[in-house]
């Protein structure tokens, strides 16, 4: 599934069709990715401080909302300043769904990553509970893992999950990253799965090219 550009009118009532089309990072046939903005921080919250989501994140905790009003959301909104245009992470939004959850993609940061110039993009996602199993997570790396491609011109697009959890790395198999390494971390607080071990996926520019010409 390739990107789209924003082309639709927009609407300020729709958040699929923000007010400012600069807003709007991608499309993909369900998905609008857009900016997040201080207005999403009941959604983010919401997101951050759902059980099912963070039990594989972090700590494995939800996250208490001063954390996410203070810190988290803060954080996110400084990336699209901070990092490289194209990057960040983007909320996800249909005609008749405000926030699905987020996907992201970023310089490679996450424990077990390989960082710097040589350490590629990393492709990220969590979505609320209400969006599992309706395949958004993969419509969105999908579309991320081209544009890190075909737009940003990476050389390879990187992920990581606990090795447990398997929807997520169905996500990452989808996008057409492929499992290269499973590490093991000593984590000052383990959480339920940590003892199996963490995965790291990959997905090169040569590999992508050759996905194209087949």
């Amino acid at each position: 599934m390739n990107p789209t550009n924003p082309t639709n009118p927009t609407n300020p009532t729709n958040p699929a069709n923000p007010a400012n089309p600069t807003d709007i990072r991608l499309r993909t046939a369900r998905l609008t990715l857009r900016r997040l903005s201080p207005a999403d921080l009941p959604a983010v919250t919401a997101l951050c401080g759902d059980p099912q989501v963070m039990r594989h994140l972090e700590d494995g905790r939800p996250m208490p909302p001063a954390q996410v009003a203070d810190e988290v959301l803060p954080a996110l909104l400084r990336e699209y300043e901070r990092l490289p245009a194209g990057l960040g992470c983007w909320a996800l939004a249909t005609d008749e769904e405000p926030f699905l959850g987020w996907a992201a993609l970023r310089p490679a940061h996450s424990v077990g990553l390989e960082t710097g110039p040589a350490g590629g993009l990393e492709v990220g996602y969590r979505l609320l509970p209400a969006a599992w199993g309706r395949g958004y997570a993969s419509e969105a790396a999908v579309a991320l893992v081209g544009a890190a491609f075909d737009e940003l011109g990476a050389e390879r697009v990187v992920g990581t999950t606990m090795a447990v959890n398997s929807a997520s790395r169905r996500v990452l198999e989808r996008a057409g990253l492929r499992h290269v390494r499973t590490f093991f971390e000593d984590w000052p607080d383990p959480i339920p799965g940590s003892e199996h071990g963490d995965v790291v996926y990959e997905l090169t520019s040569a590999e992508w090219a050759a996905r194209d010409v087949g």
